[in-house]
Formats: C-alpha cells, structure tokens, sequence
C-alpha cells in the first residue's frame, strides 16, 4: 500500500494555512440580511405580549418575526437517524420559553448596527414561572419543563413528558445482587460531570437564500447536512425536494454541529421576505444557548473477590437534558455500554438510566457521547477497588480487561474480533515508566509528583443503523472525482478517504479529487459523528472502488479485443495477460468512456455494518500538585491507541492529542455554574476556562494496532475515543498523591487544598 498507514498531508493544509475563503463566513452574500435574535433572560416564561412597533421604525430593520409567525409543527433539532430517538419537543419560536437565552424574536436588518439597536427596542412582558435548575430533583416535580399536549416521541424510548422524562431504560446480565453479595470487597461511590462546551474555534453560523429555482439553500457549518435537510423540512413545514444544503469547510464542532443550531432562523427569514439571510453566534450565544455535553450523575457499584477478579458492576445514570432533548435518549446509552464492557469477565452487570428534563439549557452531541461520563465514573471506581484492595491500578485492569475473542455482553452481544488492549497497557507503562513512578514520590520543593491509569473504548459508527455512501467517476485523461456525503469537520477525512481510493485504484494520491457535500450532488451519508467516517464510508469507498475497478477492467478488455478474464489492471493501464504490449491506459479508457456509445465510467456503493467494533485505548497521567495551593500540573501524559489499522498516522496522532487536552480541561478547569433565576454564569472564555498551549507540557501518543475483519484495511475508529482516559488518569493520580478521592468534575485546585487541610 502506498498510501493507507503513510502521514499523508491534507488535501485542504495549504488553502486552510493561506487563509482562502473556505468557512461559511468567507462566503455569505454582500446583500444578505442581518439576523440577531431577541433572547429571553428568564429560565421558565410564558410570553404574554410583545410590541414591536417601536423596533420596526429603525431604518433599515426588515422583519421582527415572532411565535405568531412561525411554523406550529414540533420537532428534534438532533441530526440523528430517521425516526429520531430524540422527542419532537420544540418549536422554532415558542410561546413557553424554558430557559434563559430561548429566542424569542427573530430580528432581521440591512446592517448589524440596525439589528442590534432594533432588538433592544422590542418590548416583551413575561409571565415568570419558577424554573426547575436541579436535575436530581426533576423526575416527577410537579414543574413541567414540557406540559404540552403535542409532545411525541417517534420511539419507544420512554419518554413521558408529565414525568418530565426524556428517556428511561435498564438492563441487567446476570444477577448483580447476589454477585456483589458474594464479594469480598466492594465499593460504592457517586461521580458528578457538569456539563462542557466543545468551544470549537468558529461559532454556529449560516447563510440562506433562495436558488434560481425558488428552492431554499442553506451553507452551514454543520457535520451533518442530509439531517439539516429533514430537519428543516419538518421545522419550516415545507418539502425536503425544497431544500438545499451545502457543507463549506467547518472550524471545528466536536460534536456541537451535530445538532441544528443557527440554521432554522435564518432559513424562516429567507422563506418570509425571500432575500438572503445570514446569522452569526457571538462566543456568548454558542456557549449559553448551544448543544453541549450533558451533565450526568452516576452511582457505581462494583465487587470484586480477594485476588482482584472484578465479578459484577451496576451503574445508575442521571443525565440532565436541560430544555430540550437533543441527544438525551442517546447519549445515555453509552454510558454503560461503553464503560462496563472493558471488562470482559463480569459474572453480572447492571446498567440503569433516567433523562431527564430541567429549564437550563439543553444538551447535545460532544466527542465522546456519553461514553465520557461513564467511563470517568466506572474507571475511577476501579482504581478506588484496587486501592482497597492494595493492587497496582494498572494490574487490576490486566487481570480483568476485555480481551480479543470474547463475547461482549454488556455491548450489545458482539464479538469482540480485534482488540490489542493489553498491548497497549503494557507499551503505556513502558512509555511512563510507570514501575519507577507508581504511586508517588515528593520533590525538593515539597511539590508531589504522581501517576495514574485509565483505559477506554468507543465504537466505530452505529451498528445497523447509519449508512456512508460514495461515488467515484472516471473522467477524460483517466483522473478520478471523489464524491463524498460525510462532512470533513478539521478531522481530514476527506484526505483519509483519498487515501484509501487512491490504494484501491493503484493510483497517484493527486489524481483523486474529492468534493465536500452538497445535498444536491453528493451520495446520501448520515454525516460525520458516532466515529463513524473512516469505518462506515471509508468501507464504502472500498467497494465502490471494486465496484469501478471491474468496470474499467471491462471496458479496457473490450477496447483490446479481449474478456475481461484475459486482461488484468495494474492502475496505470489495461492489458492483456501473457501479452503486456497489449495495453490501453487509464487515460485512453477515460477518453474513451466520453465517446460515441461508450458510458462513462462510475460507480456508487453504500455501506452499513451490523457491528461497531471498539477502538481501545491506555491513558497514563503524570501530575505535580502543590499540596500547599493543590494546584495540578500534568507535566507527562502517554496515550496508547488501538484503532485497529491506522490509515493517516499523522491525522491520527494529532488526533489523540487534541482528544487528550479536551479530556484534560473536563477534568481540571471547564465548570458551568448556574444562578439561581436560571442565568449561566460561565458565558465566555473569562469564565470558562479551557486549557491553552501554555497550560499543557508533554503529550506522547503511540499505537498498538490490531486487524478489524469488518474494517476498511482493517480499521476502526478513533475520533471519539481520545477525550475517555485524562479524567480518571487525573483523578486517580490524584488520590496516589493525597489519599482522597474526588468524584466530581472539574477537581479545583481549592477543593484538593481544602481536603488536605481536613484530612
């Protein structure tokens, strides 16, 4: 292989590093309306009226549109799946605002200097509720986030929106109680994530209009475009045939443009007064009234016997879904499935979950997906157990961890067909020098320095449901078009595609050129998220590559006189075997495809798998903490991957490294904080800390590959499960340094400070 497993620069490095017109910003039309929206500053309302007489004098202000101008049809803005197991739950503009920054009033002027002045003119009275901010209190409170009579879910998720329930569910193998009951040792402890925003560099934006045709267009920076369409189309009440979507480069999402964010105002806008239209978040909007990581309690449970066998597991999920349920049924799912099946000898498990309702703000899709949280609180209950048990965290884990081979109940009954897990803890301690390290040791300057472990896995897109399709044509002079449905967000999966075709093809990396999406033009792709782009579409770029190989073997054959079992392709030509002068090549056959009765030569192929086989990985953490101030320094982090076959190890490094500072900041310095009407207090990067350059030391990433056999090359994902290992890795460093356990993120340097003071 020339290119699969080389460090393959991006197709996109120099336009994006000379600063070309790429981003939905770069591209919005000079005469495109201004929209700003008129937010509400109260956690739970009812709008009782609104004059907007003054604000539509100030020139240049086009329309105010209220809840008395849009559509009455509810719907999910998650870009999941038809049906979504999301509810239909919310509406573009509604009367009942049901927390702080819900838009009340969709402004739209000629300049940015109409509209702001126009939305402070607009004059609103609210019938104030009191809001319900406590999540562990909002199942069967009798505030109702959604008392509504058209509330529907679309699957049986268990949703009951008097109970304010997003979703419940539970499942058990084995019998957890008496498993535990036979323990010798077990441990019992409540973990608490807030939730986190993904602060991608640019912001939710989009720009609308309507095409030569009457047909809306909407550029968005969206990861997922096929569900923009649907989504609108239920939002607006208009026909999906009626909407455009087109994806430009995206600044970053994360997960966060999983969800429709900032398309459906400006798209209202454009269908009202049939000019462009264009809306940009401010950092404030994006991190107040956008699709974050959703703030979960979760109490584990978990038993084992005296040598360190982990026998059983049970782990209760809380998940606070804020206003709406975006992602709610979801998310929590993973929860369990992704943490409790890195133990692949559990004689029981159980896994529990409630979603649930409360009026902050509602949550989303963030890289990880749920498996964050669980795996923060299963994996920091397993280094506790080998504290009590006075066993090296990282030999509790050998002795219990998953392995390839087994059955993976607690995952869905799937096999587990590749997994170096083992490889990689043992490469990880290496790399650490974990022996030399473990527990702890205390410097000169009275600084502790200390190591800890987690492992994590993930899963490769989802099983059974989500589809990648793509098409390859043969053009004249024999180079190939790549047209692609999935959304290149910064990942490069647009070069790793390119990679793979390029193999399959025998064929210069340059002569394949790929095209991001368009709805119009591009094969239908459910969009890039649940790590699915480099399993799911990259084994559609296989196929479709055999799919146009025999084409153009055929064609080549016919152009020699032959069959096609007499010739062969080597990439460059067609010839005849046992006769190489005998040849046609790439280039003839494409012109030739042009000509006379001739077709050109394409193929499209689609794939779906009924597995989602886990990537693994080994996290270590090495800290220095200031027991005096209980600052924490990670001055070392290792992290060992196994994403089975890797495709771009360039991609796939920075990859890890980006996952680990976002893990690192949940654990140490990104905390939401609400007050007590419903406001949040942490609206901008002065209050929401997310960790820079500067607050970071080394960082060191190596791979343990294994073989996926479902797998394109052999590969498997690795996008999401990069951010599982740094929480637990922290917190469990941090106990081998105090002696105290925190089960709450982020841990401040005040709280370490105080419990020592305690302790």
């Amino acid at each position: 292989m020339a290119y699969v497993n080389a460090p393959v620069r991006k197709k996109d490095a120099m336009s994006l590093v000379t600063g070309k017109p790429v981003y939905v910003e770069d591209q919005i039309p000079k005469n495109a309306l201004v929209i700003k929206l008129l937010r509400s500053p109260h956690a739970n309302a009812f709008i009782t009226s609104i004059d907007k007489t003054a604000a539509m004098k100030v020139p240049g202000v086009v329309c105010i549109l209220t809840h008395e101008d849009a559509p009455k049809s509810r719907f999910t803005t998650a870009g999941q799946t038809y049906p979504e197991p999301s509810p239909y739950d919310r509406l573009i503009l509604d009367r009942h605002l049901r927390c702080a920054g819900d838009p009340v009033a969709i402004v739209a002027a000629e300049t940015a200097q109409a509209v702001e002045r126009a939305v402070r003119m607009i004059k609103v009275k609210y019938d104030v509720r009191e809001p319900l901010l406590d999540f562990r209190k909002a199942k069967d409170n009798p505030i109702l986030v959604h008392p509504e009579d058209d509330f529907k879910a679309l699957c049986p998720v268990g949703a009951d929106n008097k109970r304010n329930l997003c979703s419940t569910d539970v499942f058990e193998i084995g019998d957890v109680e008496k498993e535990l009951a036979a323990c010798d040792v077990v441990c019992s402890r409540t973990y608490h994530t807030k939730a986190n925003s993904q602060a991608m560099m640019e912001t939710f934006r989009t720009f609308t209009y309507l095409d030569e045709y009457g047909r809306l267009t909407v550029v968005s920076s969206t990861q997922v475009p096929f569900h923009v369409r649907r989504i609108l189309s239920n939002a607006l009440e208009i026909k999906k045939s009626q909407i455009r979507v087109i994806k430009p480069r995206i600044g970053g999402g994360f997960g966060a443009k999983q969800s429709v964010v900032s398309e459906l105002f400006p798209a209202l806008v454009t269908m009202k007064t049939g000019r462009p239209a264009s809306i940009i978040y401010t950092r404030e909007e994006s991190m107040t009234n956008g699709s974050p990581r959703h703030e979960m309690q979760m109490t584990v449970r978990i038993g084992a016997d005296k040598s360190g066998v982990i026998r059983a597991i049970d782990l209760y999920a809380l998940s606070n879904a804020g206003a709406y349920g975006d992602h709610g049924p979801t998310t929590i799912g993973l929860v369990g499935h992704k943490s409790l099946s890195l133990y692949g000898g559990l004689s029981a498990a159980r896994f529990a979950c409630d979603v649930v309702y409360t009026n902050t703000m509602g949550g989303g899709a963030y890289r990880g997906y749920g498996a964050t949280q669980g795996i923060f609180a299963v994996e920091a209950a397993v280094s506790e157990l080998a504290a009590k048990l006075s066993m090296d965290p990282c030999e509790i884990r050998e002795k219990n961890m998953v392995a390839e081979g087994q059955i993976m109940h607690t995952y869905y009954g799937e096999p587990c067909n590749s997994c170096a897990l083992d490889r990689c803890m043992q490469k990880a301690k290496e790399m650490m020098q974990w022996n030399e390290k473990y527990p702890r040791k205390v410097l000169e300057n009275g600084h502790i320095r200390s190591v800890g472990v987690a492992m994590a896995m993930q899963g490769s897109g989802i099983s059974g449901v989500d589809i990648g399709s793509v098409e390859i044509r043969l053009n004249d002079d024999g180079f190939y078009t790549l047209l692609v449905g999935c959304t290149d967000m910064g990942t490069g999966c647009d070069t790793i595609l390119s990679q793979m075709a390029a193999d399959c093809l025998e064929c210069d990396i340059d002569n394949i050129a790929v095209r991001g999406v368009d709805t119009d033009q591009s094969p239908y792709d459910t969009g890039s998220y649940a790590s699915s782009t480099t399993y799911v579409t990259g084994m559609a770029v296989v196929k479709t590559c055999e799919t146009l190989r025999k084409k153009i073997i055929e064609m080549g054959a016919s152009m020699l006189g032959a069959t096609a079992d007499e010739v062969a392709f080597d990439g460059k030509r067609v010839y005849v075997l046992g006769d190489e002068s005998r040849a046609v090549t790439i280039s003839e056959i494409g012109y030739a495809s042009y000509e006379g009765h001739n077709h050109c030569l394409s193929a499209s192929e689609s794939h779906s798998s009924p597995v989602s086989p886990p990537p693994f990985m080994v996290g270590m953490a090495e800290i220095d903490l200031d027991p005096l101030t209980g600052e924490v320094n990670v001055v070392d982090y290792v992290g060992v991957v196994d994403c089975g076959t890797v495709i771009n190890k360039n991609l796939a490094r920075v990859q890890t490294e980006g996952g680990i500072v976002q893990g690192i900041g949940m654990a140490l310095y990104e905390d939401i904080r609400y007050s007590e009407r419903g406001t949040m207090q942490n609206n901008s990067f002065m209050q929401y800390k997310i960790p820079s350059r500067l607050d970071l030391n080394t960082i060191r990433i190596d791979f343990e590959s294994s073989y996926e056999p479902t797998g394109p090359f052999g590969a498997k994902s690795i996008g999401e499960l990069v951010i599982n290992t740094p929480s637990p890795a922290i917190v469990d460093a941090i106990y081998n340094a105090t002696g105290l356990w925190f089960d709450t993120l982020p841990v401040r340097a005040e709280d370490i400070a105080l419990g020592l003071l305690k302790k």
